[in-house]
């Protein structure tokens, strides 16, 4: 596929381990493990967009050179989760004998394994070990409470935390200048603070904006994303605490209407906001226990006008709180 129909996610993956933004010491690790020719089944976890699946590609691309596709399986478990996959597919390809490769052995790639079912991930316990002499196994998961024990002990775990805002932000610059996009410094800056370390997010919205808009700034930043504004949270925040309550109550439903915004999106902009305003320490608790409270109602089909109305009573009542001490 020509690079330029490309998403930028692809296009701009990282091709070796030296490419990988941040993450040094996991690196330095892995390259230590291929050198000795003494690599382990590994288990990499953490959130989304943090390098998990390219540093296994880029893994990969030195053992194998550009033909690692045909020496390695790739399977995603939210797709394939049953026990039928890890025993025929993975047995099957274990089965066929040893690759030529770099070091002798196979690379299987599972792929969101947190979605595995209980029983597959049993199976695949007892695959790992089988056919250790001749493959190596690489899960990579979002939460590594949910791979079982059994397997998180056969495995070299590596915890992938989100990147660093000055890694992102060189990459980002990176891609800008190679596009030649014209995007403004408060637009970057609201990129930055919606992405959160997550470079895929990042790299998606870039794209997304870039095809939308000329200029790239924070409005058109927030516009494509559909997230609410700062200016937006501040407004709505500084209304429920001083404003009359129906005034309050027709000011953010005017905005929600207006700015195609969700209750949720509203609650998650709160949170970061009020972490900057001075409240007493009881105003505080009982505003993030109120907030946590509505946004788990949300989720499981609560009204969005009841739940906008007790959150102006939240907002109204911490006033108070904060007023008696």
């Amino acid at each position: 596929m020509d690079d330029d129909t490309l998403p930028w996610v692809e296009k701009y993956r990282p091709h070796t381990l030296a490419d990988i933004v941040s993450h040094g010491d996991i690196t330095g690790t892995i390259q230590q493990f291929i050198q000795k020719n003494r690599l382990p089944h590994l288990l990499f976890y953490g959130p989304p967009g943090t390098g998990k699946t390219s540093m296994i590609l880029a893994m990969a691309r030195q053992l194998y050179g550009e033909q690692y596709k045909k020496h390695i399986l790739e399977l995603n478990a939210s797709d394939d989760r049953g026990i039928d996959v890890v025993r025929e597919q993975i047995k099957d390809f274990a089965d066929s004998g040893r690759l030529f490769g770099n070091n002798g052995v196979k690379l299987i790639v599972l792929d969101e394994a947190d979605m595995m079912t209980q029983a597959a991930q049993a199976a695949l316990r007892r695959v790992i070990e089988q056919y250790t002499r001749n493959v190596r196994f690489c899960i990579i998961c979002n939460y590594v409470n949910k791979i079982i024990p059994a397997i998180q002990s056969r495995c070299t775990r590596f915890r992938f935390s989100p990147l660093p805002m000055p890694e992102v932000e060189k990459r980002l610059v990176t891609v800008i200048e190679n596009e030649n996009l014209n995007i403004t410094a408060d637009g970057k800056d609201a990129l930055l603070n919606l992405c959160k370390g997550d470079m895929r997010r990042a790299l998606n919205i870039l794209q997304a904006c870039y095809a939308a808009y000329g200029v790239i700034d924070e409005t058109a930043i927030y516009n494509c994303t559909g997230n609410p504004r700062p200016s937006d949270i501040a407004a709505m925040v500084q209304s429920m605490l001083s404003d009359e309550f129906t005034t309050s109550y027709n000011l953010i439903t005017k905005m929600k209407v207006d700015r195609g915004l969700a209750l949720q999106d509203l609650i998650s902009g709160t949170y970061d906001y009020i972490e900057g305003l001075d409240f007493p320490p009881q105003t505080r608790v009982y505003i993030l226990d109120q907030l946590a409270t509505t946004e788990h109602r949300l989720s499981t089909g609560g009204n969005e006008k009841l739940q906008l109305t007790g959150l102006l009573g939240v907002f109204k009542h911490g006033v108070q709180l904060g007023a008696k001490s």
